[in-house]
């Protein structure tokens, strides 16, 4: 099993590039750098590759809105480049909330556009001549549309790969459908080795008898907490987990348009989704999170004492995950490397 971790720099860059630097020793296999609407993953990325010789580098996400195929291609082949052969490209439709509310960009056909884009940036990798006429993305622009001065192009620099690894951050079935036939992995949201295959595993099954051969297996990227500690502390780890998860099935949209609450109606919890999310848009964030079962909570996530830990790590293998990107809750860097380098002998 290999282990990920996403990097916090809420104490500040040099200090998280200091510490990426400790994982890689500890075993690390690939950081992602989030973006959202904070600073930008790509000045980060390029950071860490100076600072970092074996561990992938991966953006956690790029938004498939915010730049275009051919600008999101040329990002990806070069900071593979000066990672020397080490980016991992996570790509996501992100959410109507970012999209709209920060870019100012409409929130429109996620499917088609992922799919073009993916498309796009295969092309431009293995230098050929830009060409693409699809629903949402026409290179070169049509006459009637432009100048009239378009001609195809292609990438001037030879890249160092020319099949860079595409990650697919998917939740909704047609979504993870679509990871599941054209991209190198994918990554889901509170993954529930139990419950997954309610989830998606109609549409895993759907997307793989699609699938090209010569992408090899689908890596399945699961993102669980990890607390290695005694029992009786595993009830103050969930009740920092809880929040969280209130977040997202409660806030992160509105009633009927929230993919992280049909999540967990599709897990089972449709009564205490509801719950969850009436009162976290009422308000009541506290009595929202405290609504989150205990069950749901340490399901998708790694809490307790070592051996449970293992028997969970087995769980998530024995359901498809192929990479753990762990949240490690400790209060510190030191904290953070001692419980990575405890986890990789576990894995």
């Amino acid at each position: 099993m290999r282990i990920g971790m996403a990097l916090n720099y809420s104490g500040g860059f040099a200090e998280t590039a200091a510490e990426a630097a400790d994982l890689e020793r500890a075993g690390l296999d690939i950081a992602f750098v989030p973006e959202a609407y904070s600073f930008d993953a790509v000045s980060q990325l390029g950071y860490l590759a100076a600072k970092t010789s074996t561990m992938e580098l991966a953006s956690g996400i790029l938004q498939i809105y915010t730049r275009t195929p051919t600008l999101t291609a040329m990002t990806a082949a070069g900071l593979d480049f000066v990672s020397d052969g080490r980016f991992v490209l996570g790509l996501g439709a992100s959410g109507p909330q970012v999209v709209e509310g920060f870019h100012g960009v409409k929130y429109d056909a996620p499917l088609a556009r992922t799919r073009e884009v993916i498309e796009i940036c295969r092309k431009v990798w293995r230098r050929e001549k830009v060409v693409h006429d699809g629903k949402k993305y026409q290179i070169p622009l049509p006459a009637d549309q432009g100048t009239g001065l378009g001609k195809p192009l292609k990438l001037i620099n030879h890249p160092v790969r020319s099949t860079i690894p595409i990650v697919l951050a998917a939740l909704g079935p047609k979504n993870v459908e679509l990871a599941a036939e054209v991209a190198n992995g994918w990554q889901p949201l509170f993954f529930h080795p139990e419950k997954a295959h309610l989830a998606w595993g109609d549409a895993l099954a759907a997307g793989r008898a699609k699938r090209d051969p010569s992408l090899g297996e689908l890596d399945v990227y699961a993102g669980p907490a990890l607390a290695i500690c005694d029992e009786a502390e595993v009830p103050f780890y969930l009740d920092l987990v809880r929040p969280h998860l209130a977040l997202y099935i409660g806030g992160m949209g509105a009633r009927g348009k929230n993919f992280y609450n049909e999540l967990a109606c599709r897990y089972g919890y449709e009564d205490e989704a509801a719950r969850i999310q009436d009162l976290y848009l009422d308000g009541k964030k506290e009595e929202a999170a405290a609504a989150v079962p205990d069950e749901l909570v340490r399901s998708v996530s790694l809490i307790g004492p070592a051996g449970y830990v293992a028997e969970r790590v087995e769980a998530f293998r024995e359901a498809g995950a192929t990479t753990l990107t762990v949240v490690p809750m400790a209060l510190d860097a030191p904290g953070r490397l001692r419980l990575v380098e405890q986890f990789r002998e576990m894995c």
